[in-house]
């Protein structure tokens, strides 16, 4: 979490980018700018026979993500995606939890800090796991053979 932090954001945007390669997005775009009204990126997502077009944020925070940004980010959404997706180094808050899949508005998953290094992981982006097998032998159980 702390390399996270410390990278740039245009980088984090990126890294945003090639996560959801790795998930199976297609047509991945980081469009992050001045005045993009929340959306950092776009990605299109096939489930079958059917595609979505999805619009990302991301926030590299260490606090709590709240229902305003969710609400924000939605607001830029309007018209534009199917679903959104919204990717933090933090937490949300149960009332940004609420508010991603509030009844009647567009569905916004949600990323938090814990789930992001778990998917990182998965996917073996930046990220490297090794088992280590710990043998010991116990003599005494041999010797009353």
């Amino acid at each position: 979490m702390s390399t996270l932090l410390e990278i740039e954001p245009d980088a984090f945007e990126r890294l945003s980018q090639r996560l959801l390669r790795e998930s199976g997005f297609t047509k991945v775009e980081v469009r992050g700018k001045t005045g993009d009204g929340g959306i950092d990126g776009v990605g299109v997502l096939r489930v079958n026979l059917v595609s979505f077009q999805v619009y990302f944020q991301c926030k590299r925070w260490k606090g709590s993500v709240g229902s305003r940004e969710i609400r924000d980010f939605r607001g830029a959404l309007q018209g534009r995606a199917d679903k959104g997706l919204f990717i933090t180094t933090g937490t949300f808050t149960a009332q940004a939890s609420d508010e991603a899949t509030r009844d009647g508005a567009i569905a916004i998953d949600l990323i938090d800090g814990e789930r992001l290094c778990d998917l990182l992981k998965e996917n073996g982006l930046g990220v490297t796991s090794k088992m280590i097998e710990h043998v010991e032998i116990n003599s005494s159980w041999f010797a009353d053979i």
